[in-house]
């Protein structure tokens, strides 16, 4: 008997100690955040750059593809590069412009886009995550592959620094200038 009295003083004493403890307060406080404010200082140590997005959704970074040496690419004797400064879709007017049916077979349908939209921003009007990186034609994360026979004759780059003439007849474009002129199917996500 004399031990249950034991046992029960001392639980009501130990909750008695507890309840001041915690009436009390621990005098603990939270330190300030500080994350905001290391944020601000290590983006302002970064260099600014021309990229409208980071490559943030390309596999491996997203580099423009190398050319081997002794390869296609590089000029031989006499010969003098072509000047291909690609098109400005901003340049056709409103009444010409067109609208092409592109399959994109990945994703199983078939859309319209209009002459002056590139293939990538059609894409993800539909709500399509499509690959891409540096949106400005150099480099392949965006690269697809049109299914129906040289990409000249389906599309116009309106930049191209990372397809070789050999990639583009073998169907290869750049999504994100790539701007139709014909109907056709594509497989996204298809690089050469």
């Amino acid at each position: 008997m004399v031990e249950l009295v034991g046992i029960g003083a001392g639980a009501a004493l130990t909750l008695i100690v507890v309840a001041l403890h915690y009436a009390k307060g621990t005098g603990w406080e939270a330190p300030e955040d500080i994350s905001q404010e290391v944020l601000e200082q290590r983006a302002a140590t970064v260099p600014e750059t021309d990229f409208p997005e980071p490559y943030n959704r390309s596999i491996g970074g997203g580099g423009a593809a190398a050319i081997p040496a002794g390869e296609a690419g590089e000029l031989g004797e006499g010969e003098e590069e072509e000047e291909d400064a690609g098109f400005d879709p901003d340049d056709i007017a409103d009444d010409e412009v067109e609208y092409y049916e592109i399959e994109f077979e990945k994703e199983g349908e078939t859309i319209e886009v209009a002459n002056n939209e590139t293939i990538l921003d059609a894409g993800e009007e539909e709500g399509w995550d499509l690959p891409y990186a540096c949106r400005q034609g150099q480099c392949i994360s965006c690269s697809g592959q049109i299914q129906d026979g040289p990409a000249e004759e389906y599309i116009r780059h309106s930049q191209n620094d990372s397809l070789m003439d050999d990639d583009m007849d073998e169907g290869y474009c750049l999504t994100c200038v790539a701007y139709p002129t014909a109907e056709f199917s594509i497989e996204t996500g298809e690089s050469p």
